[in-house]
């Protein structure tokens, strides 16, 4: 079903491009839609929302923005610190919302749902909360928003019987869709009783009235009344009959009930406002057509006031105003079969109000003003003209009327308030959950190619056409990479490629996919305990990101160090700052490197700090990490996944260290120990965690990296704010979680980035707008800040967590291989 409406929806574009191109021509501000609906969206106005875990609500057109209108400012109230994000469908809900919504950051039209679209523009807005008024539900967009583990809560909800109806039609897309809303806050019982009879849970389902009984943009004074009443000519009229949102058809009935107005109220005044603007002159051709004098609104506001007989409004947004200079108001789409239009417009400002008996769009509202007697429902244009014609003879008639819709609408306000408490208990149960937490606040700071293309190749399924053929054609490219991979390895095994010998003990450590699986920590320790069993021991660091490109790059001599971070790379510059006593040098070829720290510093031990795929040199042990928690990506090899090589190429490892076991279910684990023994039965499997040893402020840790700081139980508790640049950030932020700190939000930026100064501005602004006590990094980010913002007078802490790896299963037996193979080829030390 969802590839049927995917197919429907890319020819139901192509088929309407003609017509975009003619009203591209004929209608202000539709170009302005069109681009935005492709996702061009104006970066002065995304910028007020994007990444910043705005509040999203979706209202497709004018009726819906009326509506909407009473919630943003009870969201705003309840949550002063969010920016709020509105947009609309049409170029009408456009004009409306920025007449209306003052409160809102940011108003933009809405994607269209297609696929790959109506995802990238989540992404890249990434909400904290969507909420679709009434039914505007999507499933593309819907989807994505599952998959991002954005909640979803439909306010002010509506259903109308031709929905339920026709939303049986899409079977397995109304429940996903379904499926994917959060929460309900629906406006009657009846629409209540409809979207659970369309599959939604009864107890993620409740009431709570229609928010447009809350609007209040419509106030009008008596000032603006009489204002109104003179710009368009209505002065001394003899009471003015007022048709809203009239339909083709309805027009005719309307005038003849004018008509008989007439004959009794000689300077009665007829105000009609059709629903399409575009039928204008049509209706002015009705006008003149039965007898009276017309002119328009418009042409009011450009040669001044004009006496005529009949006034068409022929603007946007002003109805709800307007609606307050009617004596007698019809509401139209009532006296056709199209399901009639909103009464609460009118209703606000206590008018007697006259329907046809097609109601269903608005059943409910409808129900309770005809059982309180607030309003007449006519069946045809005879009765609409008899019941027009009374109420305009019998005042005493026409005011008890308007006291009771007044009395009904003031009975029924706080829909809007109760919707912005839901919402609060929401956000807070959603994201007090363990499971959503940091993926509902784990922002990417960093949309471009490299970050997209991470998230597709970690993807084991995609959807929609165009991501088909793109993942089609990656995996073709990765078929042919596993077919090099697998020929370069045959031609070093079999003395083809010639491999180097170093004179000491060599131990690789490296993974067999990309991405962050603790190599750096597992390095650092793996070189301090050598060192503490007495071997000379050095680190050889590819230098990845250095700005140093020389064959060997001295980083640190074990007594101080020679490079900076940028120089270096941080990963080389964090070891070297972390093991004082060991030389780190970095450079593409290990064997050069290695050979200089044999003949400089007498290394006896060389470990190679990601080195499992440096075939070119011999090494005396193969040391493997598996992330635990990311067990060999998406089983692709690279571009279409995260495989550097094939998985059976773990039969060259002597140890597979599983990393980050306490983050990782007891199912992974064992997956892993059966997928490794599968082609390696002789290697010893290792259990690791990293272990949050405690936190030290920014500024300490560059004094002093073994710095006391502050043990990790004292920040319990505590409301931060989590930045990371690494490859693994949920780790990180699963580790912060495990240690009871409340994340506000996690800034997600692309591996190994570094930060800019106004970077760090934002960083900072944005910690203290939300509340934050303070900043947390990791030490491979410490490293990419520049000096400039330590020293700068910051109003809120940064914090650098310092984790270590400590080996766990398995710990006594690669501790008794490591020492046996050593003092095997080295002869044994007397330990430190």
């Amino acid at each position: 079903m969802q590839i049927l409406y995917n197919l429907a929806a890319i020819l139901a574009v192509i088929l309407i491009i003609p017509v975009f191109m003619i009203r591209s021509v004929r209608e202000k501000g539709f170009v302005e839609r069109i681009r935005q609906s492709l996702g061009f969206f104006p970066e002065h106005t995304l910028d007020k929302v994007a990444k910043k875990h705005c509040i999203w609500v979706h209202a497709a057109s004018v009726g819906e923005i009326v509506a909407t209108s009473p919630l943003i400012k009870e969201f705003h109230k309840e949550f002063p610190q969010t920016p709020i994000l509105v947009s609309v469908v049409t170029t009408s809900g456009y004009e409306m919302a920025n007449r209306i919504i003052k409160d809102a950051d940011a108003i933009i039209y809405f994607p269209l749902d297609l696929p790959v679209l109506a995802g990238r523009v989540l992404r890249r807005i990434h909400p904290r909360v969507f909420l679709p008024v009434e039914t505007e539900l999507w499933p593309n967009f819907l989807k994505t928003a599952r998959k991002l583990h954005i909640p979803v809560m439909m306010v002010n909800g509506r259903i109308s019987d031709r929905s339920v109806k026709q939303y049986k039609y899409l079977n397995s897309l109304l429940t996903d869709m379904i499926g994917t809303v959060t929460k309900f806050a629906m406006q009657s019982d009846i629409d209540a009783d409809y979207i659970m009879r369309l599959g939604a849970p009864p107890e993620l389902v409740t009431v709570t009235g229609n928010t447009k009984f809350d609007q209040t943009y419509t106030d009008v004074s008596p000032a603006e009344k009489a204002e109104i009443i003179h710009q368009m000519g209505l002065s001394g009229a003899e009471g003015i009959l007022l048709a809203g949102s009239t339909h083709r058809g309805e027009e005719d009935f309307v005038l003849k009930a004018f008509k008989a107005i007439r004959e009794k109220h000689a300077k009665a005044k007829l105000v009609i406002a059709p629903r399409e603007l575009l039928r204008t002159q049509e209706v002015i051709h009705l006008c003149k057509r039965a007898g009276f004098t017309v002119t328009t609104r418009t042409k009011q506001q450009e040669e001044g006031p004009q006496d005529a007989d009949i006034v068409i409004l022929d603007t946007i947004g002003e109805l709800g105003k307007v609606y307050s200079v009617g004596d007698v108001v019809y509401v139209g789409g009532s006296l056709i079969p199209h399901g009639g239009h909103n009464i609460l417009e009118p209703a606000a400002h206590g008018k007697a109000i006259i329907v046809g008996h097609y109601m269903f769009n608005f059943k409910d509202t409808h129900a309770l003003f005809k059982k309180r007697d607030a309003c007449i429902t006519v069946n045809n244009e005879q009765e609409l003209c008899q019941e027009a014609v009374k109420l305009f003879d019998d005042a005493e008639h026409r005011h008890r009327l308007e006291s009771e819709t007044l009395a009904i609408v003031g009975e029924n306000k706080g829909a809007s308030r109760k919707s912005a408490i839901i919402l609060r208990n929401l956000l807070e149960e959603y994201e007090s959950n363990p499971e959503n937490r940091q993926r509902a606040r784990s922002t990417q700071k960093i949309d471009n190619f490299q970050t997209y293309f991470i998230d597709l190749v970690h993807q084991k399924e995609v959807d929609g056409p165009l991501m088909h053929i793109l993942t089609a054609i990656l995996y073709v490219f990765s078929r042919i990479y596993a077919l090099l991979v697998d020929i370069k390895l045959w031609g070093y095994r079999h003395g083809i490629f010639s491999r180097r010998q170093l004179d000491c003990f060599v131990i690789s450590l490296g993974n067999v996919t990309v991405g962050g699986t603790g190599k750096t920590p597992t390095a650092q320790r793996l070189a301090s305990d050598i060192r503490d069993m007495g071997y000379k021991v050095v680190i050889l660091n590819r230098g990845y990101r250095a700005k140093w490109h020389g064959k060997i790059g001295i980083v640190s001599d074990g007594e101080r160090l020679h490079m900076t971070a940028a120089d270096a790379g941080d990963e080389a510059f964090m070891l070297a700052k972390h093991l004082p006593e060991v030389p780190v040098l970095i450079g593409a070829d290990r064997s050069v490197t290695g050979q200089y720290a044999i003949e400089n510093f007498g290394a006896e031990v060389a470990i190679l700090d990601d080195g499992f795929q440096h075939w070119q040199l011999e090494r005396d042990m193969d040391i493997l990490l598996v992330d635990a928690v990311n067990v060999f990506g998406n089983g692709y090899m690279l571009p279409r996944g995260t495989l550097r090589e094939p998985i059976s190429h773990i039969s060259r490892a002597s140890v597979c260290l599983m990393t980050k076991v306490d983050q990782a279910a007891e199912g992974s684990r064992e997956y892993i120990r059966e997928t490794v023994h599968r082609f390696n039965e002789s290697v010893q499997i290792v259990e690791s965690i990293h272990k949050p040893r405690r936190f030290i402020p920014l500024a300490d840790w560059y004094v002093d990296i073994a710095g006391d700081g502050i043990d990790v139980n004292q920040m319990r508790g505590r409301k931060i704010m989590a930045v990371s640049a690494i490859g693994n950030p949920a780790s990180f932020e699963q580790t912060l979680s495990d240690l009871g700190v409340v994340i506000l939000e996690s800034l997600r930026y692309p591996d190994h980035h570094d930060y800019s100064m106004q970077e760090m501005a934002d960083i900072l602004h944005q910690a203290e707008r939300m509340g934050a006590e303070a900043i947390v990094i990791t030490e491979k980010d410490a490293v990419k800040i520049p000096m400039e913002v330590i020293h700068s007078g910051i109003n809120i802490p940064v914090y650098v967590i310092c984790v270590e790896v400590s080996f766990q299963q398995g710990k006594e037996e690669f501790s008794e291989l490591l020492a046996q193979r050593l003092e095997k080829k080295l002869g044994s030390r007397p330990a430190k």
